[in-house]
């Protein structure tokens, strides 16, 4: 049985998903076996707020090498958007980085 903790990996800080935390829009690196309902339920949990709307997406290593051979990759993830409802409190952990 997977925790919550094992589904929700880390929160994803960039420029963009900074921007999005306005909207209560909030980007977090999940686990790939991880599906939609059991994202909603982890950060429903976790953080204790209302979760209207999650979205997925996989995205594949980028294509890396050092030198002439091998040639590797980054490694895959997944990440999902989580969208709060409008009567939910916004998270705390990414109010101090707006």
């Amino acid at each position: 049985m997977k925790t919550a903790y094992d589904i929700i990996i880390r929160p994803v800080i960039t420029e963009q998903s900074m921007e999005a935390t306005e909207l209560k829009k909030y980007v977090f690196l999940v686990a790939e076996s991880a599906n939609k309902t059991e994202i909603k339920k982890a950060v429903s949990e976790i953080f204790g707020v209302k979760v209207e709307k999650v979205t997925t997406i996989r995205m594949d290593g980028k294509l890396k090498r050092q030198g002439r051979y091998p040639a590797g990759r980054t490694a895959s993830y997944k990440k999902a958007v989580v969208k709060l409802t409008a009567d939910s409190k916004t998270i705390e952990f990414f109010e101090g980085m707006v």
